[in-house]
């Protein structure tokens, strides 16, 4: 080997020369991994694929469902400070079609009168709740000739019992607070219009296993002043019959408020037991 100055630093070194660790001098260190790693990481992390992007393919769904909801919550409420008088048909009680008339009036008050709401089908009655309570009155019909006499029931925003419970009624009263309350346990999303149904429908179910839910599940429609136009739920299908009426400014009783026992839902004979059994 020649001396160390006369080597040609141009012609590459044999093993063992100064770049050996076993000679001084500082050792030669490659530096191209070095360089070229951060290359490769580069180009690794411009041809793979794109970062998935925040949120989920269903995302849109719950946006959907929020939107039935505030939007029937909207109708309902718009329905609460509807005041008018209104007929509707009634159909899918397993009986004929009966008419149906709603009072709201400007004051609170409210009417339902219900041909066949009560002794099984014979006798009429309505519902009424004015700021001296809620009653019951019995109305000149098939089954109950008498004049016209109320019943109380209890204060104003009582719930009518079972036994004595048309139902008819709650889609224009109580109902609709249920329908404005979000903390209530309801799956809410659009619905198809029935034809010659006017406003917007909403598929209404319940998400809670209790026995007695807040209200029926089913179809609601509304027109966007809050005339309820459609109702199809277990108590039968409500349609408007015609355009509604002015209100009056109170709703008045149709009849005395006298003691005794109201109307039951059931016929006499149905509801007597017979003899021999207690």
């Amino acid at each position: 080997m020649p001396p160390a100055h006369l080597v040609d630093p141009a012609r590459p070194q044999p093993p063992g020369g100064s770049g050996s660790p076993g000679r001084r001098g500082r050792p030669v260190r490659s530096v191209l991994p070095v360089l070229v790693l951060p290359v490769l990481l580069a180009g690794c992390a411009s041809d793979g694929p794109d970062a998935p992007p925040t949120g989920s393919p269903s995302d849109p769904a719950p946006a959907a469902v929020d939107s039935a909801r505030d939007g029937l919550a909207a109708l309902a409420a718009a329905a609460r400070d509807r005041h008018l008088t209104a007929r509707y048909t009634l159909t899918g009680t397993g009986g004929p079609t009966r008419e149906i008339t709603v009072t709201s009036a400007n004051d609170g008050s409210w009417r339902v009168d219900v041909p066949g709401g009560a002794l099984g089908g014979t006798a009429d009655v309505a519902l009424t709740a004015t700021r001296d309570g809620l009653f019951q009155c019995g109305l000149p019909s098939a089954g109950r000739p008498e004049p016209a006499s109320c019943v109380r029931l209890g204060d104003r925003d009582d719930t009518v019992p079972h036994r004595l419970d048309p139902r008819v009624q709650h889609p224009f009263t109580d109902w609709l607070e249920v329908l404005t309350d979000r903390r209530t346990a309801l799956s809410v999303s659009t619905a198809t219009t029935p034809p010659g149904v006017p406003g917007t429908c909403y598929a209404v179910e319940s998400t809670s296993a209790s026995l007695n839910p807040p209200l029926d599940v089913g179809i609601y429609c509304y027109q966007p002043d809050g005339t309820p136009t459609f109702v199809r739920a277990a108590l039968g299908t409500l349609t408007l019959a015609g355009p509604p009426g002015p209100a009056p400014d109170t709703v008045p009783l149709a009849g005395p408020v006298v003691p005794g026992e109201p109307l039951g839902r059931e016929s006499v004979s149905s509801a007597e037991p017979s003899p021999g059994t207690s």
